[in-house]
């Protein structure tokens, strides 16, 4: 009888291993490549699934399941799951094999609920007006037509189909974003082998086309992303203006986007390169402060690499450096955009891998909550102990994306939280992260700066990283952090989290130092005229520099910050100076700081202070050999001025670019300048 038990129990125990669930995934493709739309079904159930724009699947079945895979126009086939996790799918052609299958929306239909009724319809159609419009439009889009790649961007998979989104072929610099784009946008997709889509869009759809038709009908493709203007900084008369005044920037996300964007082998928009962001991405070798305030500063004069007639002025930086065991504790509160925008894998699927590098920092004293937004903001995690990762790594795991965008009042709810658990002496933050493409409530550029300045008064700051691509408003994260007392990122990889929660994780969420303020002057006897590289959206008046209500940069734990002026001297004649009258009542007369190029003076506040504590120093006018961290922070000013076609960057080329970039390497430890290196060069073969 006993026996008799145990064989039964045995039997059951195997059947329900047999039954237990598991993810599925692979490629369906067909002779020409990876297959989208391909309909897959555990067989006899209504469990299924479809294949993305790389013909990739992914579904839940046991090992006792059948999987089908059906695409009208080629055969259906059939495969056993047994103990595989991978199955890949080669299909072929039926008998009656159609040039054109036209997938159609699923509407509402839940995700892994899709059935085989109706969902493709099989339409062959004739070249119509439809098709002659798109065909001369290609003859109009660079790098489409011809069947040859732009020639300044030739860097996409040169065996994908033509995308042709609402009528208009896209850019094939632009088809990552086609292969991201939500399928909830989409209202139907047309399929075309490569004959018949070369039959009727020519040699550029040599490789099949897919013709997507979306919900809203005008879908852009291109140029979504939004970034402040920049007017690049002019040279300054002394004479007129002798004083230079700006607030220090400590963001990085120009330099990491611009990566982003030379990778994937984008023209990249003069607007989205600020050089301050991409000298300021790199560290460089500066001692750590030895006195009561908490940086040091460092200066040095050499003659600029790229104009034998001026001078090349470096102002540094250093942060002290607190070990992560010394910092403070923090109350953080992850503010995560979860709406539909958020679905592609660049965006809420690395967002969330990125974090759990910031989770796994955390010490048993720090906080942590987590509020999210889409059509509405909620609160998915209280107040949990840094302690109790378990936890909040399954709240971030929990996170899906869908739903449009009340970026606003997710902010109302996150700094509510954040003030409601306020840690006096500790590290109060809320961590935005999002593409920044709010879409209800409080949306304008304007107004979310209005809340924000409101909301920084509460003594809680500001992080905010960016992610994603297509639809990136860098110009609405740039205020956000600008106006909260914070620092702005972009995250484009892995190694980029990396970067920003692990090995800059106190600089990212310690301040050390707010309303950091510089003001330069020169002296008139050795300068006539100056140019601040980059910073043009961070200039202040002159009299902002004494005025303490007046908001500014801040300063994180081990942060660096480099700026660069490029100065004309006394008596040298400049293409980029316009003659000016002498004025009336300025008196020339000899001085006592002939040696003197330039006064610099810092003012900063304690992250909890309202006063502003001031700091001088004096730059003799004496020009030095180049250091390394020198040669470097010139090679990228120079890069960024390349990138903007700057008049300024006079004679020099991206060649010069690399020489300078290889003095200035150093030990370069981390790789990161070395990266630069190969990033330049890959930007200058395509150029």
């Amino acid at each position: 009888m006993i026996k008799k038990m145990v064989f039964v129990l045995l039997i059951s125990s195997l059947s329900l291993i047999q039954a237990q669930q598991k993810t599925i995934t692979g490629i369906v493709s067909d002779e020409s490549g990876p297959l989208p739309g391909v309909q897959v079904l555990v067989k006899g159930t209504t469990n299924g699934a479809e294949t993305d724009f790389d013909g990739k699947y992914v579904i839940k079945a046991s090992n006792t399941d059948i999987l089908v895979f059906f695409f009208v126009g080629m055969k259906t086939e059939e495969r056993k799951v047994g103990s595989k996790k991978t199955i890949d799918v080669l299909l072929k052609p039926d008998d009656n094999v159609l040039d054109e299958v036209v997938v159609t929306a699923y509407g509402s239909t839940k995700k892994s609920a899709y059935t085989t009724s109706s969902s493709f319809v099989s339409r062959p159609r004739k070249v119509n007006k439809l098709h002659q419009k798109i065909a001369s439009q290609l003859q109009s889009v660079k790098g489409v037509g011809t069947g040859k790649p732009n020639t300044k961007v030739n860097m996409y998979n040169a065996k994908d189909p033509l995308y042709i989104v609402d009528g208009k072929p896209v850019n094939p610099q632009y088809n990552f974003v086609v292969k991201d784009l939500d399928k909830k946008e989409i209202e139907s997709v047309n399929v075309y082998k490569p004959y018949k889509a070369k039959q009727l869009f020519g040699k550029s759809a040599k490789n099949g086309c897919i013709v997507i038709t979306t919900k809203r009908g005008s879908y852009q493709v291109e140029n979504q992303d939004a970034y402040a203007a920049i007017q690049e900084n002019q040279f300054e008369h002394v004479s007129a203006s002798p004083l230079s005044t700006f607030s220090i920037d400590v963001d990085k996300a120009s330099y990491s986007n611009i990566r982003r964007m030379i990778n994937n082998g984008q023209e990249i928009a003069a607007d989205a390169v600020k050089i301050e962001e991409m000298i300021n991405y790199f560290d460089y070798d500066y001692p750590q402060p030895q006195g009561k305030d908490p940086f040091s500063i460092n200066t040095e004069v050499v003659k600029t690499p790229w104009n034998s007639d001026t001078k090349l002025v470096k102002i540094g930086l250093q942060g002290k450096t607190y070990e992560n065991e010394d910092l403070p504790p923090s109350n953080l509160t992850f503010l995560i955009d979860v709406s539909g925008s958020m679905s592609s894998s660049n965006k809420l699927p690395l967002l969330k891998k990125a974090f759990k590098l910031l989770v796994n920092q955390l010490r048993q004293e720090d906080r942590v909550s987590i509020v999210v937004y889409a059509g509405a903001a909620g609160v998915v995690l209280k107040p949990t102990s840094g302690s109790n990762k378990e936890k909040i790594l399954a709240a971030l795991d929990n996170l899906e994306a869908g739903g449009s965008t009340a970026g606003g009042e997710g902010i109302e709810l996150a700094y509510k939280l954040a003030q409601k658990n306020f840690r006096k002496r500790g590290n109060n933050r809320v961590i935005l992260a999002t593409d920044g493409d709010f879409n209800v409530g409080r949306t304008s550029n304007k107004a979310m700066e209005e809340l924000i300045e409101e909301k920084r008064k509460s003594g809680v700051f500001l992080s905010v990283l960016g992610f994603g691509y297509g639809n990136y408003k860098d110009d609405k994260l740039e205020i956000l952090a600008d106006k909260g007392n914070g620092n702005h990122a972009y995250i484009d990889t892995m190694q980029e989290a990396q970067k920003v929660f692990v090995k800059e994780f106190g600089g990212t969420l310690h301040t050390i130092a707010k309303d950091v303020k510089i003001q330069v002057e020169f002296n008139p006897e050795k300068v006539q005229a100056y140019r601040l590289i980059g910073y043009e959206n961070r200039m202040l008046n002159a009299e902002d520099f004494i005025d303490d209500t007046k908001d500014a940069g801040e300063l994180g734990s081990g942060h660096t910050v480099t700026a660069l002026y490029e100065v004309i001297p006394v008596g040298v004649k400049s293409e980029f100076l316009s003659e000016v009258y002498d004025l009336k009542y300025t008196k020339k007369t000899k001085s006592s700081y002939d040696d003197e190029l330039l006064t610099v003076k810092f003012r900063y506040k304690k992250p909890d202070g309202k006063k502003s504590i001031e700091m001088v120093s004096v730059v003799k006018d004496q020009i030095t050999i180049p250091s390394t961290d020198m040669n470097f922070a010139s090679s990228v000013a120079l890069f960024g001025m390349q990138l903007r076609n700057s008049k300024f960057k006079n004679t020099g080329t991206l060649e010069d670019v690399v020489e300078l970039a290889l003095k200035g390497k150093g030990i370069d430890k981390d790789g990161y300048r070395s990266e630069f290196v190969r990033l330049v060069r890959a930007y200058n073969d395509v150029n």
